[in-house]
């Protein structure tokens, strides 16, 4: 387990005390884990109090919300352990007047238990309490076996809701009745891609296969209702929109706020393609989506994965959404309202954009043309198929991208070697396409080295007779140097040259021997393969590894490898 802490029972007293740090609009009750408005005591008299928690470890939730609009207070206890009455009664006692209090409450039965409590206690000392439960939870149904469906990501947009009204000078009863009617509008599925760890318990609260996943999962590290094996992302959008709405079947039409809520360790780029299909879906069952809300809402830790809330919405509920609020954790409000079919037509799964159609090329005529046609398949072929190895070696010394986006690439090199871009009897031209196809299909920065290799190696060529091997060989000897020039590298440095360069010295020196063109390129493959494999031994000074200085010894460069794969290849293809 690794985690950014001290000690696992100073946690939360030691997140609350950075809470208030941070944030300056919020304070704490002394002597509790309780975070308050920092003007509750000024405005308690003034509009009905909020207040809202449960255990930590789902922060932002509850205490991200406290502010003008939303929560008056927030009670927090230990991770995943609903707070104690006292500290429930405490906070009531801090921001509650005479207009009274709502507890908003998720259902789970330690929650339930403890606020209730507090709320008996707080009605005996004479302050007005209502207390609303939120159970959004759509993958359990309640009935006799077990504790009745759970509250989860949906209650942030009750706690929007509810303080919005109190804010508007609603009295107790109207803001009751407000979170009431919006807990049960609102449905909420989740899926888990990794367990998480409590801080003191030192291991996953359950484990998962490499290809599994939970559906239906709480958010105290339960596991779900149902494991299944992991699907692409529009598939597992399709459950959790499907059972969001099956349980309350919408009318076409119908508004809807979506919210799109990361349950801890999940990156955006993959919360926007869950946002892209969530859309696609409810637009393709006629729902009408009028917010959209993403990010972190109420997580579990460190889990990996996602949950959906859908909430029904008329006007009245989205002007409470769109309310001014200055909690610290609530995003800016956009108004999302559906743009016209044609602007979102890209927008839908099922719709692929039209291509436009694309001239095949005549197959080469000349032996020299078909040999090339033949070495770049065999190349590309070999990327392909060293992806797993190369992503792997560049997982452990740079930052894991190498062999995708080589892989990448060779595709797009491959799916483009029969049409009339890449004029194989034009060995200059076809090595200006090869250059071309590389530089957008492959990006970054082995996108640009690439692509400057065969652009400058196809200039060169241009001047050459193509029959030569001595003038392909100049010609690639031209673009290595081109590198070299570009990336500020030499030999030795720990790169692609220190593959690309041994190859070219001893193709030059084979052909000056006498050899032919197949001995010579096997010679040069020889020599990548054994440059790439001293890269282990080499301190690194520029490329990926870099940054990571000696920590890198013993491992050859992924680039360098790279580039005896698709020599070694084309050597035997010829």
């Amino acid at each position: 387990m690794k985690k950014l802490i001290n000690r696992p029972e100073a946690a939360v007293e030691e997140m609350v005390e950075g809470l208030v740090a941070v944030y300056p609009g919020l304070a704490r009750l002394p002597g509790q884990t309780v975070i308050v408005r920092v003007d509750a005591h000024e405005v308690r008299d003034q509009s009905v109090a909020l207040i809202s928690g449960g255990g930590s470890g789902h922060e932002p939730a509850h205490a991200g919300y406290v502010g003008r609009g939303m929560l008056s207070a927030a009670v927090l206890g230990e991770v995943f352990t609903s707070p104690s009455p006292d500290a429930v009664l405490a906070a009531i006692r801090a921001v509650t007047g005479p207009p009274g209090v709502l507890l908003i409450v998720k259902n789970y039965t330690g929650d339930r238990l403890n606020f209730g409590l507090a709320a008996e206690m707080a009605r005996a000392e004479g302050y007005a309490v209502a207390m609303v439960v939120v159970a959004d939870d759509v993958a359990l149904a309640a009935s006799a076996d077990n504790a009745g469906r759970r509250g989860l990501a949906g209650t942030i947009l009750v706690h929007k809701i509810a303080g919005a009204a109190a804010e508007a000078g609603a009295n107790l009863e109207q803001v009751a009745a407000e979170a009431r009617a919006a807990a049960e509008a609102v449905g909420t599925m989740g899926v888990a891609l990794t367990p998480c760890t409590v801080p003191a318990a030192g291991r996953p609260s359950f484990s998962l296969g490499d290809d599994e996943i939970e559906l239906g999962l709480g958010i105290h590290g339960e596991p779900g209702v149902r494991r299944g094996t992991l699907e692409p992302a529009d598939d597992l959008v399709d459950h959790l929109v499907n059972a969001i709405l099956a349980d309350a079947p919408p009318t076409p039409g119908e508004q809807v706020a979506l919210l799109i809520n990361n349950l801890g360790a999940t990156p955006t780029m993959e919360l926007l393609i869950v946002a892209r299909s969530a859309l696609a879906t409810l637009e393709s069952l006629e729902v009408r989506v009028e917010r959209v809300y993403l990010g972190t809402f109420l997580s579990a830790l460190e889990m990996a994965g996602v949950s959906l809330s859908v909430l029904r919405v008329d006007d009245a509920r989205l002007a409470r959404l769109d309310a001014a609020t200055d909690a610290p954790a609530w995003p800016r409000t956009m108004d999302w309202s559906r743009p016209p079919q044609a602007a979102v037509a890209h927008v839908g799964k099922a719709k692929k954009k039209a291509s436009l159609p694309r001239s095949a090329s005549e197959p080469p005529q000349t032996e020299l043309g078909r040999a090339l046609e033949h070495a770049i398949l065999a190349a590309m072929v070999a990327l392909i198929d060293a992806e797993p190895t190369l992503t792997e070696l560049d997982r452990v010394v740079g930052d894991g991208d190498l062999g995708l986006s080589l892989e990448r690439g060779a595709r797009a090199v491959r799916e483009a070697l029969g049409t009339a871009s890449y004029p194989l009897d034009d060995p200059s031209a076809t090595l200006q396409a090869l250059g071309l196809t590389l530089q957008k299909a492959l990006g970054g920065t082995s996108g640009a080295l690439y692509a400057l290799l065969f652009l400058r190696a196809s200039a060169r060529l241009r001047d050459l007779a193509p029959t030569s091997p001595k003038s392909w060989s100049e010609a690639f000897r031209t673009g290595t140097e081109a590198i070299g020039e570009l990336g500020g590298s030499r030999p030795g440095d720990r790169t692609m040259l220190d593959a690309l360069l041994p190859a070219l010295d001893a193709l030059e020196s084979s052909l000056d021997a006498g050899a032919t063109p197949a001995k010579a390129l096997d010679a040069a493959a020889e020599a990548a393969e054994a440059g790439s494999d001293a890269t282990a031994r080499m301190s690194p000074r520029r490329g990926r590894s870099s940054y990571l200085g000696d920590r890198v010894l013993g491992y050859p460069d992924p680039g360098a490898i790279a580039v005896a794969v698709w020599l070694r290849a084309v050597a035997s293809a010829l």
